[in-house]
């Protein structure tokens, strides 16, 4: 199974530090924090990894390569100037990811999440990793249903931890462009096509300065 690495974003919490360097860039227990999503996913058995790049994406190919020291094979999906949503810079990548079913990882998490879980995994349209509520997202995103299916209401709410797979059916007649994620979910999810899990394991969204030095102190412990 692909894995896809989402690190196209301009990060406009993190300026001034992005002004010059795109997000997965930034440094956090001495490493750029997409590598250790990298190294996460190698350790995982997912050694085919697709990443989007926009703002500043040639010093992400300069800085990563092509995987070989990671013992992974990287191709990159370039998104231009300006980058394309999730649900965008998926489909601008299908071409690269192929027909099958694959991963999709945030480029700005941290965790401690073992993918390797996800490598059999059966479902239908999408399958997402939830998480509880972090306090800079109280409101949550979904519900995660006794039965295991993720539903738009319900209680309690969870929060999309910036893991799942996907098929690529879920983006079947939905045209290129800027275009988000969540509606598309929230389709399926009407017509009981995703399913997920809770995780309550470590996990951290690197949107601010202080999460940045949140994840550096944790990492140098």
């Amino acid at each position: 199974m692909k894995a896809m690495i989402l690190a196209a974003g301009r990060g406009e919490r993190m300026r001034p530090l992005t002004d010059t360097t795109p997000k997965p860039l930034l440094l956090a227990g001495g490493k750029p924090i997409i590598q250790k999503t990298i190294e996460q996913l190698v350790f995982s058995g997912f050694t085919e990894i697709v990443i989007n790049i926009a703002y500043l994406g040639h010093q992400i190919i300069e800085t990563l390569g092509f995987g070989q020291r990671f013992g992974a094979s990287i191709s990159y999906s370039d998104e231009g100037i300006a980058a394309l949503e999730t649900a965008g810079g998926i489909i601008n990548a299908l071409p690269i990811l192929g027909t099958e079913p694959f991963l999709v990882v945030n480029g700005d998490i941290a965790n401690d999440y073992d993918f390797s879980q996800l490598q059999n995994k059966s479902f239908d349209l999408a399958y997402l990793v939830l998480i509880p509520n972090p306090a800079h997202h109280p409101e949550g995103d979904f519900h995660l249903t006794s039965s295991g299916l993720i539903a738009v209401d319900g209680q309690p709410m969870l929060t999309y931890s910036g893991i799942g797979l996907f098929n690529p059916k879920l983006f079947k007649n939905t045209p290129p462009g800027k275009i988000k994620l969540a509606p598309l979910l929230r389709n399926a999810m009407s017509k009981n096509n995703v399913s997920g899990e809770s995780f309550d394991g470590f996990w951290l969204d690197i949107g601010s300065p202080e999460r940045l030095h949140e994840l550096d102190n944790y990492l140098n412990l």
